[in-house]
């Protein structure tokens, strides 16, 4: 293996294996910053001893072991020291600090990842912040791909990042799952931290891929898990439909060579029936429990009318736009409209859909959105509209970060003419 080829591969481990490191060293530590620092050097012990001993067998448990080595180092060191503090008389409480009882930090949870979300997803924080932090520390993404995420630049998104932490670090936050109340307060933005995240996995907003799987699986895992913790949370069961049905389609969505392939180009065949089932099966779940209207159940339903449909054409797409309509109203947002506008295209015509894209073409939050002129050019051209068709991609494939998404946009500005719409 050449040294650009494991630099590769190291690089995919760290971001797969960072959030759990983190999240671990966290829970020692009780201090984000020192858990960053510590993750940071297992990372630099690896690129300094990988290239010669070669990658180990199990490189994110050789990462683990090395970074609670060290924090386990100084914990010691800092126990050692209040030791002095206290035998000199320099604690101000007169009391020494202690080693934390590494045992007596598990919750009813066990998952250092899960605990750290509902930390970071405390309520001195704004959402935006929480669920920014939890993004870097545990889906793995830049900066970049979060503004992305959010529809703000970039320097929004550090700045949050910043203070979120020093907020953190200020308030003395616990690194624990609080209970009770307090526990479900905190779920609205713990259950938008692992959204974004499988999102992030399902249409990667930058780099080379188009989809990264490991966020998906990962996502799934924190969904599946919050769900076993909160059985008769509906938008619980919501997201881990609206995640298990999405997922179900993974190896359908790219050709061989990693490019993109839409819904209606699907080979259905090729989709994980047992997702579906166990998708349909929360939303129904959800459902009972009073949670139909709920924004994550509404997104399940909209999947479901394709997860449901044998082929493309026995799609439901009235009913797609009637959800469309009611998630508007439950968590409005321009995107959503967007969606609503191509849902409807589908159902009543272009010219219906294109009417609702143009009155959000002076949407601030949609000015750099790629997919608000890829969807616009999709209508000009199924009416007949080419040469406004063909700007409308080009300007997409500008506004792009993903590789593979520009790529595509690229060859429908070659090509010309009408596509399916994509869902």
């Amino acid at each position: 293996m050449d040294a650009t080829d494991l630099r590769r591969r190291i690089d995919a481990v760290w971001r797969i294996e960072s959030p759990r490191l983190i999240a671990s060293l966290a829970r020692m530590l009780r201090d984000l910053d020192q858990a960053e620092e510590l993750a940071q050097d297992a990372l630099v012990a690896a690129l300094e001893r990988w290239p010669s001993s070669g990658l180990p067998d199990n490189p994110g448990a050789w990462l683990m072991t090395t970074a609670k080595r060290r924090a386990i180092d100084q914990l010691r060191r800092r126990r050692l020291i209040d030791r002095k503090h206290a035998a000199l008389g320099h604690e101000a409480d007169g009391e020494a600090r202690t080693m934390p009882d590494l045992d007596a930090l598990d919750d009813d949870i066990g998952d250092d990842l899960l605990r750290l979300i509902f930390t970071a997803c405390h309520p001195a924080l704004s959402e935006e912040a929480q669920v920014a932090l939890t993004l870097r520390l545990l889906g793995g993404l830049s900066t970049g791909e979060i503004a992305r995420a959010f529809l703000v630049p970039e320097p929004t998104v550090a700045q949050r990042i910043v203070r979120a932490k020093r907020t953190l670090a200020a308030k003395q936050v616990p690194f624990e799952v609080p209970r009770g109340e307090e526990r479900a307060a905190r779920l609205s933005a713990v259950l938008g931290v692992i959204y974004l995240i499988f999102n992030e996995g399902y249409a990667a907003t930058a780099g080379e891929d188009w989809m990264r799987p490991a966020l998906c699986e990962e996502a799934l895992r924190l969904g599946r898990t919050l769900a076993g913790l909160m059985p008769r949370e509906p938008e619980a069961l919501g997201l881990l439909a609206l995640m298990e049905i999405q997922a179900s389609r993974g190896k359908a969505r790219t050709t061989p060579d990693g490019r993109p392939v839409l819904l209606p180009e699907q080979n259905r065949a090729l989709w994980d029936r047992l997702a579906i089932r166990r998708g349909l099966d929360a939303l129904a779940r959800a459902e009972r429990l009073g949670g139909a209207l709920g924004p994550y159940a509404l997104q399940a339903a909209i999947a479901a009318c394709h997860a449901r449909a044998p082929a493309t054409e026995d799609t439901d797409w009235s009913r797609i736009a009637a959800l469309y309509a009611l998630l508007a109203r439950a968590a409005p947002s321009p995107v959503v409209e967007l969606n609503r506008a191509v849902a409807v295209s589908m159902a009543e015509g272009p010219a219906a859909g294109l009417a609702l894209i143009d009155a959000l073409r002076d949407d601030p939050a949609l000015a750099n959105y790629h997919l608000l002129p890829a969807a616009r050019g999709d209508l000009l051209a199924r009416l007949g509209r080419h040469a406004e068709a063909r700007g409308e991609f080009e300007r997409a494939a500008e506004l792009a970060l993903n590789a593979r998404e520009r790529a595509w946009l690229l060859e429908r500005v070659a090509r010309g003419g009408p596509r399916p719409a994509a869902h």
